[in-house]
């Protein structure tokens, strides 16, 4: 049975293009400027074509992303990692962006995934309103369901600007983030091996 964070996102009855555009032509007007000013007369229809980019990860499926694998290994049997994948996400509490990268670890048992996938899955979970942890934890838990692996390591290096361009203001500050499952959770030896690569 698929982990509660894997299954689909419920689909919800979209507002119409023209009411998104409408509800940004508000928010304009209530932060103090004049939606009808040149500048700003099409501003509502470019904010709703960066939502549907930023946030393009609701009408992705991360399984799907994983489900084609290659069963001829040769016998490898060693940490598969891909390092420095860029993350852009927004969090759930601001709708500010939170910026930096992740790295990814599994440990094959009888299959790989092509590696254009697992940036694949980072990518899904990050296009959507999300908390650094709960996104951490999802891509782990995505790559455990699909590939079955003895392990998944999994560490993320943000920077939340709803922290540095407001509230407390600390730009410098950046949020680490780690997931170990299997072998990784399990053997120490294995997760310093990950974290020396990682360089954290």
């Amino acid at each position: 049975m698929s982990k509660p964070t894997l299954t689909s996102v419920p689909k919800i009855d979209r507002p119409t293009a023209a009411a998104a555009m409408e509800a940004v032509r508000t928010l304009i007007a209530w932060a103090g400027d004049d939606p009808d000013r040149e500048g700003l007369r099409d501003t509502p229809k470019r904010v709703i074509n960066a939502y549907s980019e930023w946030f393009r990860g609701y009408d992705l499926d991360p399984a799907e992303e994983l489900s084609r694998t290659f069963e001829d290994v040769s016998g490898y049997d060693d940490m598969v990692i891909l390092r420095e994948i860029d993350v852009e996400s927004h969090c759930e509490h601001h709708m500010a962006p939170f910026l930096g990268k992740a790295w990814v670890a599994y440990l094959p048992t009888d299959k790989v995934v092509g590696i254009s996938k697992l940036v694949k899955v980072v990518e899904v979970f990050a296009k959507r309103l999300q908390t650094q942890e709960t996104m951490t934890a999802q891509i782990a838990d995505a790559i455990e369901d699909a590939l079955k692996p003895r392990g998944v390591a999994i560490m993320v290096d943000a920077v939340h600007q709803c922290m540095s361009t407001r509230g407390v203001h600390h730009p410098n500050v950046s949020t680490i983030t780690t997931q170990f499952t299997g072998e990784f959770k399990t053997n120490p030896s294995l997760q310093d091996r990950f974290l020396r690569v990682v360089g954290k």
